[in-house]
């Protein structure tokens, strides 16, 4: 963010939950003498992404929120004015920018619900090579749509704290698609700006939801995100 944003009016707030290494503290110290527009928040509760990200939003000095994981490269210099540039409309209630894998692969653009087999949410084209025109050139035009992921999600703080923030009953899965949902019940838009690309490590840090422990918390949340849309 530091070394290829162009845009400077922003605040850097790294939510830490329960690391363990010196190396990661020692990185943060440095971090703090560097910037002066960073803070290192401490979350010592179990992981949850839904509480994490309501806990940052409280202390967050701005009039907008980007929700990032810590698993997000900038590739795209200009990428928070390209986004503010949509989000700041009245009628707009979140942007998120196309990510990307490594290798030029798509990993998110746009989350379609009811798309996977199970009947709640999906990424369109995923893995499809990003310079091949997909179809309607739905990868590479912006538009609203229904939902997309919070790893790299612009929201206004004010409509945030109008909903509640995120749903910390979902604490991995599903919380990104709950929260766009409940932002377009409240007649605003979800705009996936094409335009804006970032590499996304995915779930490097947590790992994939195919792990046993993770099974029925997985299960639970599922059966809660398809209440909930059934409403």
């Amino acid at each position: 963010i530091y070394e290829k944003s162009t845009y400077r009016n922003f605040e850097i707030l790294v939510i830490e939950n329960n690391s363990e290494t010196e190396e990661i503290f020692s990185f943060y110290e440095q971090l703090k003498k560097e910037h002066s527009n960073l803070r290192i928040l401490n979350w010592k509760n179990p992981f949850n992404y839904s509480a994490i990200n309501n806990f940052g939003a409280e202390h967050a000095r701005g009039e907008y929120l980007v929700l990032l994981n810590n698993d997000i490269e900038v590739k795209t210099e200009d990428w928070m004015e390209e986004m503010l540039g949509y989000c700041q409309r009245e009628d707009v209630g979140i942007v998120c920018a196309k990510l990307l894998f490594p290798d030029e692969r798509i990993q998110h653009a746009v989350i379609i619900v009811g798309l996977c087999p199970s009947g709640t949410a999906g990424h369109i084209f995923y893995t499809f090579p990003n310079d091949v025109f997909t179809y309607a050139g739905k990868t590479s035009s912006t538009q609203d749509l229904s939902a997309v992921t919070a790893a790299c999600m612009m929201t206004k703080k004010s409509l945030y704290q109008k909903i509640g923030g995120m749903d910390e009953a979902f604490a991995v899965a599903f919380n990104d698609v709950d929260y766009c949902l409940r932002v377009r019940e409240q007649n605003k838009l979800v705009v996936y700006q094409a335009f804006v690309e970032m590499y996304h490590y995915e779930s490097v840090t947590r790992g994939y939801e195919d792990k046993p422990e993770n099974a029925k918390r997985f299960e639970q949340e599922t059966k809660r995100f398809k209440k909930r849309g059934a409403k």
